[in-house]
């Protein structure tokens, strides 16, 4: 069985208040994406990436990521929907010829900082079940709120904070995004769509450090965590 990334880079990012797509803000003198994609790069296990972003910014995408950065193993780049979920839609329908018990790691393209250990256990998980989710315990006090007031307090220790990657078999991620392409259901993750159809879905622990970059203070951090411990990317071509 191979191991294939779908990295859908295509929002807006306006929580970050740049004046360019989150994704090519620059972390160290590169590209979030830059960064995010490197990590699945240097990934021996890993066969080839699939990217998804908006249609309008693929031939800046390949020129200034894909190329200038060595990035060998993106195999397409896509052009992403409306919402995230039709992203990952569009990649998926990219990746025909993929083997029905191939797995798909599904990655932000702006969390640049999961390590590779943490893909080759959601990678195994989904060969075991029919996904996994990487997460992390929840640290703090949930509340349940509506119209602000408190409805319920859930015990923290069933808690827990889901990130990426969700790692599916092709055939199970690819048929529950087509159903749910075709009942009109959106949903928050791509996990949920395969939870609603009944599938089992497990928790690989994930790593409190992989954050998902889309405010300036997120920014912020993710340069304290780059000078704690350099993050290896490919240098430019030229």
């Amino acid at each position: 069985m191979g191991v294939y990334a779908l990295v859908p880079a295509a929002g807006m990012g306006k929580r970050m208040g740049a004046s360019i797509n989150k994704q090519y803000l620059q972390l160290a003198g590169k590209p979030i994406l830059a960064h995010t994609l490197a990590v699945f790069e240097q990934a021996a296990f890993v066969a080839g990436i699939y990217l998804v972003i908006p249609e309008d910014e693929i031939a800046y995408c390949r020129a200034e990521v894909v190329e200038r950065y060595r990035l060998t193993k993106v195999r397409r780049i896509v052009a992403g929907g409306k919402e995230r979920q039709q992203s990952v839609l569009n990649g998926l329908r990219a990746m025909e010829g993929t083997a029905a018990d191939d797995v798909v790691l599904i990655h932000d393209g702006v969390r640049p900082f999961v390590p590779e250990e943490v893909l080759c256990r959601a990678a195994e998980m989904a060969r075991e079940a029919d996904g996994a989710l990487v997460a992390v315990p929840a640290k703090d006090t949930i509340k349940v709120v509506e119209n602000g007031v408190i409805t319920a307090t859930p015990p923290r220790e069933s808690l827990w904070l889901a990130q990426t990657p969700q790692a599916f078999r092709y055939a199970v991620i690819r048929a529950a995004h087509e159903v749910a392409d075709a009942e009109r259901f959106l949903g928050t993750d791509d996990a949920m769509l395969v939870e609603r159809l009944g599938r089992e879905v497990r928790i690989v622990m994930g790593d409190y450090r992989n954050i998902k970059i889309t405010t300036p203070d997120d920014l912020l951090l993710a340069g304290a965590f780059l000078r704690e411990r350099a993050t290896p990317v490919p240098h430019p071509a030229g």
